[in-house]
């Protein structure tokens, strides 16, 4: 079987699932606060950060910081388990498949749901800024091109976390304690970022890119910097080593 038949499979899977419900309701739940609050954005300009550039960075600075992974989570649980009901993984195994491509379908089809959350981000973004504009009689909505880049980096730079906590939720087969150590990494994430060695711990990625933007829009804010060395070598090893652990350890209780 080839392996973009194994993804194709993995999709026709999730199409009977509310994953992509648990992907968007989170996003609008993020947004109507910012609207109904984004007068504050006005009192940030003594920072030296402009109300239009506020109201994106702290919503997004929502999204990075503990929405999205924590989707991502519940993504890489649920994803496990639509193999696991009902036996469904002793089944998959049993037909002529490669375990280890079969985890690595499953794992593009997680990064294509967060993707697909990146997706409903920005298009919930542009409608949530007009209707803010609308109330404060100010243009909130800033650059097209700056949401997608930043957007992009936010995507770019979680796909070592992604490899993390799909590892965890393949070698820990108990939904409950792989969610909860999903969700408790997210806590140390504001921690870890405040070090010099921020770069060894992937569940800060998202939330470092999106500081590091406010430090540039923000005048009286202190500058994350972002060295590309060696956060790169060291993010391409961690995601290298979580995917490499989920391949060996995928079906393997069930294969036993």
């Amino acid at each position: 079987m080839k392996f973009f038949s194994y993804i194709s499979i993995e999709l026709k899977k999730i199409r009977r699932s509310h994953i992509l419900w648990i992907l968007l309701i989170p996003i609008v739940i993020l947004w109507i606060p910012s609207i109904v609050n984004s007068g504050m954005n006005f009192e940030m300009q003594a920072e030296g950060i402009s109300p239009e550039d506020n109201f994106f960075i702290q919503s997004f600075m929502g999204l990075a910081w503990f929405m999205y992974p924590a989707t991502l989570v519940i993504g890489t649980v649920l994803l496990n388990q639509t193999e696991r009901g009902n036996r469904g993984i002793l089944k998959m195994l049993s037909l002529p498949v490669n375990p280890a491509a079969l985890c690595m379908a499953k794992f593009v089809v997680l990064l294509m749901l967060a993707a697909a959350q990146m997706v409903f981000m920005i298009l919930v973004y542009f409608p949530s800024a007009a209707i803010a504009s609308q109330m404060n009689d100010y243009n909130l909505m800033i650059s097209p091109f700056l949401v997608l880049r930043e957007t992009g980096l936010i995507y770019l730079s979680s796909l070592p976390m992604a490899a993390f906590y799909w590892m965890v939720a393949t070698c820990i087969t108990t939904p409950v304690f792989s969610i909860g150590i999903g969700l408790a990494s997210i806590i140390p994430s504001v921690l870890a970022m405040n070090t010099k060695v921020w770069f060894v711990y992937p569940m800060c990625y998202p939330f470092y890119m999106i500081t590091a933007l406010q430090g540039e829009m923000a005048a009286h804010f202190d500058t994350f910097t972002i060295e590309l060395v060696p956060w790169i070598p060291v993010a391409a090893g961690i995601t290298i080593i979580c995917l490499a652990v989920s391949c060996i350890f995928f079906g393997k209780s069930e294969r036993r």
